[in-house]
């Protein structure tokens, strides 16, 4: 039984999902013109996106849901993977035709492959219809370079680098009402040698432990359940900030907002997690028993051309660690294929690695040169053909473990946060258990947002399926 708080909580919470509704519905209804914001790449990026959502809604725009009636796209970009770039140049190319029916269509290409100078550049002159180019840095200024946009016969470009400290109050339109992504650190200083990351997000910058901590109240104010702390390397928050600051005092911190109930952390770099941590992540009962933990390879000499700071036995030592401390924690990492120099040894101790280790699920990647690193100058770059053979050989031996974990999961039941209805069977609801597995499963669009029991009653490799106790 609720008591009469939760009781009003529950009637609040619903009477400011019609409002939300009702004011969708009167957007639809008015005229106006119209956004759409593409995104690539990881989760801050999702969350840039949502920063230019809200600049673009306070600018008097609303959201369109089809490229062909939007007076305003905005694209968010990637440049971490080859893969990425050319979706992008793909894309951009695709939008020639919708420049040509609608000369006053605003095209605007921004995120860390703009942040790149040459970049910048190869999109200026091979797409001269984009009206508009910004880094990741812009943000801030998006409002007046939209502006600008309009009013300019020309692409207007701007490439910041950030000098200042990191943007606070920007407004956000976060897309869902139940789960937030709060942002706690920006940029990087780790220069992974094959990594662009540092040199498009900058440095690393924390926001204060107060900003997020007050961002956090009040979405718990707003009916939020869940949120997920970003930053590219979320460990080594507070380092830049004075007095005694870090990532594990400010998850006990977030781990006593009433209203959230559930708190997730990405991403976490092995050589920052500490003692402190473990037992931070172990204690909080709202923290969720999933790490994130990126080895990217299982070779020593591998580890050290890419400057990870840390060996294979130091990443087999963790994870006795937060297994011990956190039982029934899920593991899953990133792992890369084909480094440069990487022989048949490497590659196998990778692959012994992962046999070790088990991860509940891994991002497999074959490793492609990026212009800039330190690693794109390495001799021995390994054979396309050879990174696809390893590359196929790690996804069967992944999958393999994953689907033998998902199986073993059947019976078990599993408190659930309903995210809303499924991707890929909208007559279905989804669902991510305290591990993030996601579930499918069965039930009226009512439970979206609210906790569920569900059982387990089958385990398949990208996913589970259960029914509601």
């Amino acid at each position: 039984m609720k008591d009469h708080r939760e009781q009003v909580q529950e009637h609040e919470r619903v009477q400011r999902q019609e409002q939300e509704k009702e004011q969708e519905r009167e957007r639809e209804r008015q005229p106006g013109q119209k956004y759409l914001v593409l995104t690539y790449g990881c989760q801050m990026n999702e969350h840039d996106s949502e920063v230019m959502a809200g600049i673009l809604e306070e600018m008097g725009y609303r959201p369109a849901k089809r490229r062909e009636e939007a007076d305003v796209i905005l694209v968010n970009t990637c440049c971490v993977r080859e893969t990425a770039e050319n979706k992008i140049y793909g894309l951009l190319g695709e939008f020639r035709r919708l420049k040509m029916n609608r000369p006053g269509l605003l095209i605007g290409v921004g995120g860390c492959l703009t942040q790149q100078e040459a970049a910048a550049k190869k999109i200026r002159d091979r797409f001269p219809y984009v009206d508009l180019i910004f880094g990741t840095h812009n943000l801030p200024r998006l409002r007046e370079l939209i502006e600008q946009a309009k009013e300019s016969r020309r692409t207007v470009v701007e490439l910041l680098d950030r000098s200042e400290p990191a943007p606070e109050g920007l407004p956000i339109r976060r897309a869902s009402g139940v789960k937030a992504w709060v942002v706690i650190t920006f940029g990087c200083n780790n220069f992974c040698t094959y990594c662009i990351v540092p040199y498009v997000r900058g440095r690393e910058c924390s926001r204060p432990p107060e900003n997020i901590l007050a961002e956090i109240r009040d979405l718990a104010a707003q009916g939020y359940k869940e949120v997920t702390l970003l930053g590219q390397n979320v460990n080594s928050y507070g380092r830049d900030l004075p007095g005694n600051v870090d990532f594990a005092g400010l998850l006990t911190e977030v781990n006593q907002i009433k209203g959230i109930e559930r708190i997730r952390y990405t991403t976490s770099h092995p050589r920052d997690f500490s003692p402190r941590l473990i037992e931070a992540i172990a204690r909080g009962e709202k923290i969720c028993e999933h790490v994130h933990l990126p080895v990217q390879a299982g070779s020593n000499r591998v580890l050290r051309m890419m400057n990870r700071g840390y060996t294979r036995e130091d990443y087999l030592a963790l994870v006795e660690k937060i297994r011990e401390a956190i039982p029934g924690a899920a593991l899953t990492t990133d792992i890369m294929v084909g480094f440069p120099g990487e022989t048949d040894e490497d590659f196998a101790q990778t692959l012994d690695l992962v046999e070790r280790v088990r991860f509940d699920s891994a991002f497999m990647f074959i490793y492609n040169i990026r212009p800039g690193t330190p690693a794109a100058r390495l001799p021995n770059q390994v054979k396309d053909e050879v990174k696809r053979a390893r590359i196929k050989t790690l996804i069967e031996k992944q999958n393999q473990i994953t689907k033998e974990i998902n199986i073993n999961e059947e019976g078990k039941i599993y408190r659930l946060l309903v995210d809303g209805e499924s991707k890929t069977n909208p007559r279905m609801l989804s669902g991510r258990t305290r591990t993030n597995k996601l579930v499918i499963f069965p039930g009226p669009p009512e439970l979206v947002g609210k906790f569920v029991d569900v059982r387990i009653t089958r385990g398949k490799l990208t996913h589970l399926e259960g029914i509601s106790e």
